[in-house]
């Protein structure tokens, strides 16, 4: 959306630009939706399972570990308002999809945001209480508003100036070029916070 409205008064080179960010997010976004909703065709297997929060840096996502042997599977998941009251441990089952795994707890499907993972992620991990926190529904409904997750996410846009700078440098363009690279640029953070799976619980 955001690079159809520069793309009216874009010229060549900084419509080709746009061309090939809006590919990309298109790209991207549907090979992300293709992975997170594809279905494994093996059948699922009982599995004991832990909701981790991940804070690494600006990096904020859910991921599921599956203990097991000879070490745990992180598997990142896209975040649930379900996920805020999920009791750690707990029995989930686990389906093979490719590189993917799905977990389902409770017969509700968590989509995976990535691949998973035998080393444990980066960063502070936060488990879930063992005993459902009786707070869990409102901080859930809180948790889930459109508004939030735009904050989280667009924490990340605080390099889109420099983006637009480095764009007039290159390219020139002046004051116009800089507003539509700064605004493309942010707008690609904000896509690429939510894509990758950002947690805003």
């Amino acid at each position: 959306m955001v690079c159809g409205a520069f793309a009216v008064v874009a010229d060549a080179d900084q419509l080709s630009a746009l061309v090939v960010v809006a590919a990309t997010v298109l790209g991207v976004t549907g090979y992300t939706w293709f992975a997170a909703t594809r279905s494994g065709s093996e059948p699922g297997r009982p599995a004991t399972v832990h909701r981790v929060r991940q804070q690494h840096r600006l990096t904020s996502r859910s991921w599921i570990e599956v203990r097991e042997e000879p070490g745990s599977l992180w598997i990142p998941v896209f975040f649930d308002p379900a996920l805020i009251t999920m009791p750690t441990p707990t029995a989930a089952t686990v389906h093979d999809a490719g590189r993917r795994r799905v977990v389902v707890w409770e017969g509700r499907r968590l989509r995976p945001s990535g691949q998973a993972r035998r080393s444990e992620p980066a960063g502070r991990l936060i488990d879930n209480p063992s005993r459902p926190d009786p707070d869990g529904p409102v901080r859930a409904r809180a948790a889930a508003r459109p508004v939030r997750r735009i904050v989280l996410d667009a924490q990340f846009a605080v390099a889109a100036p420099f983006v637009g700078a480095l764009w007039v440098y290159v390219a020139g363009g002046g004051l116009p070029a800089y507003a539509g690279a700064t605004c493309v640029a942010a707008a690609v953070a904000v896509w690429l916070a939510a894509v990758r799976g950002s947690d805003p619980s």
